[in-house]
């Protein structure tokens, strides 16, 4: 029997690599739904420590302090503030966000125990959520794509919180969804689909990312069903037309007060 080629060799499973969170179990629920074979791979969270040493070498340790007090202090008050409203951005889309299983388990996405998995597996596609950014070895581990859903429109906004910095810019037109190709870099790999959305008065800064999701999700879907369908993943654009390619981290706790207070950035 002859070898089979691209166009008729049987597809393989969907591979979610992804963050431990409500989100992963969103986008693992929506993919089981759409595709035959899907495994969820969930790494342990990252060493906050470390983090925080690293994103002081880049910006120095006051920006830390207040970027870690916003995240620790103000985002979790905000995101129990707004959990009526993401119970309803997700249910208007009927979206589920119960916990998903079974899942594996890694120490990192980066560890050896991944690439061993996902060469045991083979998937036909990666689909990235949530995770620390993918060293290279993993990424030329297995020869497929891996597929991303960045909460912001890039490559203007890269990083965390891309639709409150557009806000806070002053670019409500680019507040958005990018499903983009993973690469070495931080959300700068090709992009392969991009929406927008308005935000309302009830939103802020907690319930941005839902609406992201909400956004992305039917793109990411389409994106995994081409690359089923034997079609090879092409990025379509570079983003918008300004040219500027920024990567963004958490505003600090006093940035996110001024903003809020004097431009009703929420």
């Amino acid at each position: 029997m002859p070898e089979p080629t691209p166009d008729t060799a049987a597809a393989g499973p969907v591979l979610l690599l992804a963050g431990p969170g409500d989100t992963t179990d969103i986008v693992a629920h929506y993919l089981a739904d759409r595709v035959d074979d899907l495994v969820v791979v969930v790494e342990a969270p990252p060493s906050r420590q470390r983090m925080a040493r690293r994103r002081a070498q880049r910006v120095g340790w006051p920006a830390v302090v207040g970027q870690t007090l916003f995240a620790a202090g103000a985002l979790p008050w905000l995101r129990r503030r707004g959990d009526e409203r993401i119970r309803d951005i997700l249910a208007a889309d009927g979206i589920d966000a119960t916990p998903y299983g079974p899942v594996r388990h890694v120490p990192s996405v980066n560890a050896p125990e991944t690439i061993a998995l996902l060469q045991a597996v083979q998937p036909s596609v990666v689909v990235v959520q949530g995770t620390r950014i993918i060293s290279t070895d993993v990424l030329t581990s297995i020869a497929c794509p891996f597929i991303n859903t960045h909460a912001g429109i890039t490559p203007r906004y890269r990083g965390v919180h891309g639709g409150y910095w557009a806000l806070a810019e002053g670019r409500p037109d680019l507040v958005g969804t990018t499903v983009h190709l993973v690469d070495k870099g931080i959300d700068t790999g090709g992009v392969l689909a991009q929406a927008t959305f308005a935000v309302t008065p009830e939103d802020t800064v907690a319930t941005y990312p839902y609406l992201h999701l909400v956004a992305g999700l039917p793109l990411l879907a389409d994106q995994v069903r081409r690359v089923l369908d034997g079609s090879v993943p092409a990025a379509g654009g570079d983003g918008p037309v300004d040219g500027v390619s920024r990567l963004y981290l958490h505003p600090t706790l006093w940035g996110y007060l001024a903003r809020r207070w004097t431009a009703g950035v929420r």
